[in-house]
């Protein structure tokens, strides 16, 4: 456009306790794991620079801040709402405060809620806070991060209770035998160390199958279609609940067949490639996350997930007369920057051709770029692109459905129809 995460008990029980797995937006490190000393006012044990050190390099790469901050907040004192169907569920305050913190836990306290998703005192955590990825980080790596939390400023801050549905953590004492396996990450002998850092870094900390895998009925991730592309919702300024599409990570042709491995990882150090440019949900996690890792690790990031075989998702493209009826508008509105050709310009606009967005199985993220525009941070900056403007007051709901289904099924896209009524739940 112009210029912008088999059962046989209570189904109740396991959607409460599935629901928030799905809902990262995302992003990392979610709810209720911390570090501080093992009792209250003590004071911490000294520990080596270098760890500390390691530890906070870690602590971005799982993107810690961004669940853990609420707008306003002080920094990982927790009361991020993570909106789902069945209620509100608030991330915990994990600086080292003894009363509303995590200050009386020990490393092996931590250890337990990374690698396992129990609490102090046998509590349950939802994977809300993703400790079915954070299970393969290593125990040299946990306690490097308990480490650097306990150096952190306590923060007396407790917050809001979670919705009622989200306090019955009995429920996960039945949904973990099911759907979760603890364990540590093993390197794959077949490959290379830059692919096996890589794998470390994206399956455990990154945590990326959080959100871009679907769920099944019970909110699990479906392992046979890992990183095929996932949807979760998101809490935005005023209160709304938008929903988001994540892209198919896989070297399908509507996921990252178009990219190169130099491509990606320039997206994920800076926010920009000449594939794509950053917005959304990914704006936190390149802007605290990955923009802060080095250019090595970055890089086996990008060889790992360029490595994954193609998994499927979507490939349908609108009917013709559905497209056809978008053409005028793309001309109008969007061909300026985007070309006929829909390959973009190094100096206008990223391409829509082979666009992993563009033809998302759910279309929702590219509805929220044309009503809404990019909204990156003021210090990312998309190389030479214009800034898109955001739709929602110059086009209709029909409006923008058909000019999505222009871009869903032209050129070599294969994207799914969009209704008027797709684009109206994102207002």
């Amino acid at each position: 456009m112009k210029k912008s995460r088999s059962a046989f008990f209570c189904v109740p029980a396991l959607l409460v306790a599935g629901t928030v797995i799905g809902l990262l937006i995302g992003r990392a490190c979610r709810a209720q794991g911390g570090a501080q000393a093992s009792g209250a006012g003590s004071a911490a044990p000294r520990t080596a620079d270098s760890t500390i050190q390691q530890g906070k390099y870690l602590a971005a790469a799982g993107d810690c801040a961004s669940c853990h901050t609420r707008p306003g907040g002080a920094a990982f004192s927790g009361g991020v709402p993570v909106i789902t169907k069945l209620g509100t569920i608030y991330s915990s305050n994990i600086t080292p405060d003894d009363q509303t913190g995590i200050g009386a836990w020990s490393l092996d306290d931590f250890r337990t809620a990374m690698h396992d998703g129990i609490a102090p005192g046998g509590r349950h955590l939802f994977p809300a806070f993703p400790y079915t990825s954070f299970t393969r980080v290593s125990d040299a790596d946990v306690a490097a991060i308990y480490a650097y939390l306990r150096t952190l400023q306590p923060v007396r801050y407790a917050p809001p209770a979670d919705s009622l549905l989200f306090r019955q953590r009995w429920a996960m004492a039945f949904w973990n035998p099911l759907f979760f396996k603890s364990g540590r990450f093993e390197p794959d002998p077949r490959q290379s160390g830059q692919w096996n850092r890589g794998a470390y870094l994206v399956e455990g900390l990154g945590h990326c199958d959080a959100c871009h895998s679907p769920r099944n009925f019970f909110m699990a991730e479906q392992t046979s279609r890992a990183y095929s592309g996932g949807t979760f919702d998101e809490q935005v300024p005023g209160g709304q609940t938008r929903r988001w599409s994540a892209v198919n990570l896989t070297s399908s042709r509507t996921g990252l067949a178009a990219w190169s491995v130099d491509n990606l990882a320039g997206y994920l150090k800076t926010g920009f490639s000449l594939r794509a440019g950053v917005f959304g949900p990914m704006n936190d996690v390149v802007d605290r996350s990955l923009r802060n890792l080095s250019d090595d690790d970055v890089h086996a990031m990008a060889v790992y997930l360029k490595s994954l075989p193609p998994q499927r998702s979507g490939e349908a493209a609108p009917p013709k007369a559905a497209v056809t009826a978008g053409a005028r508008l793309y001309s109008d509105n969007c061909e300026e920057c985007h070309m006929s050709s829909g390959r973009g310009g190094l100096f206008s606009a990223p391409p829509l051709s082979a666009s992993a967005v563009v033809q998302a199985g759910d279309p929702a993220s590219l509805i929220n770029i044309i009503l809404y525009g990019p909204d990156q941070p003021q210090d990312i900056k998309l190389g030479g692109w214009e800034t898109m403007k955001p739709y929602r007051n110059d086009l209709s709901d029909a409006e923008i459905a058909a000019v999505s289904n222009y871009v869903r099924g032209s050129w070599s896209n294969r994207g799914g129809t969009v209704t008027p009524a797709d684009v109206a739940r994102q207002r």
